[in-house]
């Protein structure tokens, strides 16, 4: 059994006066830290024994925020990632788009600066012909732009091919490199002639009919010699890659590879053939002598 002490050896002071004490204490060490900053180092020493345990119970809170931090972040750099994908595809594009503008504006400027361009009349290819087994392309002029049948079409390094047909507003180009079309040549070293005939196989020309004597050699050019009145003169078609001389054969086999892109381009020249672009003589009329009876004479047609 606990036995408590009696009420009469229980003395001190009573609570109401320990009150006033502390509060009298209290209020003199405030007064003498703020005038004399008595308990400064009072203060530093609480707070140096203090630091260890609020950073132990700011410890679960800071790693929460961390975990949370840590998510957030992977979260935002997820969606900064995909962002960025979309844009340097969106770039991407962007890039491919002026790489092929640039491309067409210095082709372009290539036809603009032939000296047939005053002549001609740029077309823009706009597809393949439909059958599959020919060498054609259809073009964004015809009988409304003054586009004929049999005019000439270069690029910008030479002979693509020659209008076979023309309808109102688009025509059709054979290639060179179409089956049996043929183009009268010149060789540029020797000035050598013949005919370049398409191959259509592989999109090359070959040289037919050419004697294995012919002075020939790869990598020598193929021009237009002009004496068909269709092609003008000088226009490049196509460079010799191979040359096979066998003395079994009369003739040697000759393959070039065409000058013009004739699979790559979107703008072509169509050029005036030079019959028709050739001005025609003006004829005389010739007056009667006085005195006769003679008719003027009519002027010939050409």
């Amino acid at each position: 059994m606990i036995h408590e002490t009696p009420a009469f050896f229980h003395r001190g002071p009573s609570p109401l006066a320990r009150v006033t004490f502390f509060t009298l204490a209290a209020i003199a060490l405030m007064i003498a830290d703020h005038r004399f900053h008595a308990l400064q180092a009072v203060r530093l020493s609480l707070s140096v024994l203090a630091h260890p345990v609020q950073q132990l119970a700011a410890a679960p809170g800071e790693a929460v925020g961390r975990i949370a931090e840590y998510f957030a972040s992977q979260d935002r750099l997820l969606r900064e990632n995909q962002d960025l994908k979309v844009k340097v595809l969106e770039q991407s594009a962007s890039a491919q788009e002026a790489r092929l503008l640039r491309t067409e504006h210095e082709h372009l400027l290539g036809l603009s600066g032939s000296r047939y361009a005053e002549r001609g009349l740029i077309a823009e290819v706009l597809y393949t012909a439909r059958n599959p087994f020919t060498r054609k392309i259809v073009v964004d002029k015809g009988l409304t732009h003054g586009a004929q049948a049999g005019m000439p079409v270069i690029d910008g390094s030479g002979v693509v091919g020659q209008v076979t047909s023309v309808g109102t507003f688009t025509s059709e180009v054979t290639l060179i490199t179409e089956k049996d079309q043929a183009v009268p040549v010149l060789l540029v070293r020797n000035g050598l002639r013949a005919t370049a005939v398409g191959s259509g196989k592989d999109g090359s020309i070959e040289i037919p009919f050419m004697p294995v004597s012919a002075d020939v050699q790869a990598g020598d050019v193929w021009v237009t010699s002009g004496i068909d009145a269709t092609y003008p003169p000088g226009l490049v078609v196509a460079q010799v890659t191979s040359v096979e001389k066998n003395a079994a054969y009369v003739f040697a086999k000759i393959v070039a590879r065409p000058a013009a892109g004739v699979d790559n381009y979107r703008y072509v020249l169509l050029l005036p053939t030079p019959a028709a672009s050739a001005p025609r003589p003006e004829a005389k009329i010739e007056e009667p002598r006085k005195g006769t009876k003679e008719r003027p004479v009519r002027p010939k047609r050409p």
